[in-house]
């Protein structure tokens, strides 16, 4: 874990290295600075001697200046390093996310990769900044401080060994007994954010249903059971602060009556025993840093382990040794081909579907709800990998191509159609950033989006809100079939991207379709059997297997489940613009 996180302290060494320096600096400063007190006492105040006094003051002032520019100069650096090591670690995160497959993604929730980004990257760069400042201070005070009393008087100074020791055998108790509860705050925050995330994405709902009240007790039971957790944590960390003050207290009343005695019996002189008493506050202070660094490095650590998770996850998709970068043509081959989401699975998704489709074709795809349709066609760009059996795209298995060459040759509208913040022309450019305006003029006409496009007052620069909600629901998907179209594909797959445009228009985009990409090979599912009656052929899916494919007529005569959909969905209240369709 630590060395994961350590590789992205990477551009920011230098301030890394300069920060711990300076404390140091600060730290000897500090260390002289009652030394040089304790020859004021006994060698000038005590003997009279004023120009020892001055001399001595001025030494004292000029390290106080050094070690005022030293803790200066230990802040700045400090905030540098902290903040440049949260913004490699947010930049890595999300560049490795981006390398996810679904399979990857199905294992974190949205929230939870948000608080992993956010709070537990804060957590993570507080306590960096703390380890390079306090973490070097503290100790280095520590060792200076116990080393001068040593050295002033050693059988006084036991009273400091007795304390550093007892402080840090209940720091280690109350560790140990905290960490669980700061793991389990994390898990808290990642339901916390879910709540509010999926409160404000579905807001429109929860309002139509008049839901908030539900809402709003689902989010306090959720901040309720993370103020639990905080409180029992914080309950054994409360114990931290009277126990150091007890400690501190204690050794001062220590040192105080055990140096008087001292002095009586001209063992240590009232310098000495002054400069004890100054070391004794910069011990204990010393150690109530490092209590400190420990209650933020236990919290810290929960956080480290959701980070590292993130930063160590590796794509279940890769790309071979040796890829090949061409994409011969659209045809595509399922050979006895199995898929699971999941090794656990009970009953596969997929179960040895065999299907050849030639380059150029249109294919319709028909089902019901879960009958695995979409989940053939995620095959085919290689969002997720075969369990079993090959699937193979102009006669080569996916798996021996680039990714990225894959994915550009199979353009797919998704069954969620997502927009992002930005004019329609950016949006449409996701497909081709090269793309001309001319381009996405003509993908537009396509999919049967210039005519609204036109009718906004900036047309093709008209700003997109974020998620699309400014659009309707089929002004979205005719964007994002446009989008699609810009990456003139080799295949293209419509994923029930018609569902919000009626028939009419519907049959307007087929139509363009066959006429002006005739050799792009055509994969559109629907639950429409208007969508896909003129396709070459059309496949029926039924709980993971393909249950007949045909043509219309074919599978009219020989399809019992096609059949039934289609006269469920003619004969009684139809598609009402059909005809229109036509």
């Amino acid at each position: 874990m630590i060395k994961t996180l350590a590789v992205h302290i990477k551009g920011y060494i230098l301030p890394s290295v300069l920060t711990p320096l300076f404390m140091i600096l600060e730290v000897v400063m500090e260390t002289i600075i009652p030394w040089l007190m304790s020859t004021m006492i006994d060698d000038g105040i005590n003997k009279g001697d004023m120009q020892h006094i001055v001399t001595t003051g001025l030494w004292m002032l000029l390290c106080a200046l050094i070690a005022l520019f030293a803790g200066a100069m230990g802040g700045v650096y400090g905030a540098k390093a902290s903040a440049g090591f949260a913004k490699n670690l947010r930049q890595a995160m999300f560049e490795n996310i981006q390398s996810f497959s679904f399979a990857n993604i199905d294992k974190y929730s949205t929230a939870g990769l948000v608080t992993r980004m956010t709070t537990d990257v804060t957590n993570i760069q507080n306590a960096y900044q703390m380890l390079l400042r306090i973490c070097f201070r503290a100790p280095v005070n520590l060792i200076a401080a116990m080393t001068m009393t040593m050295l002033i008087n050693l059988k006084l100074s036991s009273v400091y060994l007795i304390a550093v020791a007892f402080l840090a055998i209940v720091m280690a108790f109350i560790i140990s007994r905290t960490h669980k509860y700061f793991t389990q705050v994390f898990e808290r925050y990642d339901d916390l954010n879910a709540s509010v995330q999926e409160n404000v994405s579905s807001i429109r709902v929860v309002k139509a249903f008049v839901r908030e009240e539900h809402e709003v007790g689902k989010f306090n039971r959720a901040a309720n059971n993370l103020y639990k957790l905080f409180v029992k944590a914080e309950k054994m960390m409360v114990s931290v602060s009277p126990l150091m003050m007890l400690t501190i207290y204690g050794s001062i009343i220590a040192i105080s009556w055990f140096g008087a005695n001292m002095i009586v019996g001209s063992e240590l002189t009232t310098g000495e025993l002054t400069t004890m008493l100054t070391y004794c506050m910069q011990i204990l202070m010393s150690l109530m840093m490092l209590a400190f660094i420990f209650v933020m490095l236990t919290m810290s650590l929960a956080s480290a382990q959701r980070i590292a998770g993130v930063l160590n996850e590796e794509s279940t998709l890769r790309n071979p040794e040796h890829p090949d970068y061409e994409v011969p043509d659209g045809s595509i081959d399922f050979n006895d081909v199995t898929f699971s989401y999941s090794e656990k699975s009970e009953r596969p998704v997929l179960q040895h579907i065999n299907l050849h489709i030639r380059s150029g074709e249109t294919i319709g795809i028909i089902g019901g709800t879960g009958s695995s349709k979409t989940s053939l066609v995620n095959l085919i760009g290689r969002l997720y990998d075969v369990s079993e059996g090959s699937v193979k795209v102009g006669g080569k298995d996916v798996r021996s191509y680039d990714l990225e060459t894959l994915r550009d040759e199979v353009s797919v509208v998704l069954q969620k159609n997502v927009l992002f913040s930005g004019t329609i022309i950016d949006n449409l450019r996701w497909g081709n950033e090269n793309a001309t305006e001319e381009e996405c003029v003509n993908a537009c006409k396509l999919a049967c989006a210039d005519e609204f496009v036109r009718s906004f007052p900036d047309g093709y620069h008209t700003k997109i809100e974020q998620g699309g909600t400014n659009v309707s629901g089929g002004q979205k998907q005719r964007l994002c079939i446009a989008r699609a179209l810009l990456k003139k594909p080799k295949i293209l797959i419509l994923d029930d991207s018609t569902s919000a445009v009626d028939t009419a228009t519907d049959a307007k985009i087929r139509r363009a379709f066959a006429e002006e990409i005739p050799d792009t090979t055509k994969l559109i599912i629907s639950q429409r059997v208007s969508s896909v009656e003129h396709a070459d052929r059309i496949i029926v899916m039924e709980q993971g297997e393909i249950n007949a494919v045909g043509t219309h007529e074919e599978l009219m005569r020989s399809c019992p489940i096609y059949s039934e959909i289609y006269i469920a969905q003619t004969e009684d209240s139809g598609d009402f613009d059909k005809k229109g369709g036509n």
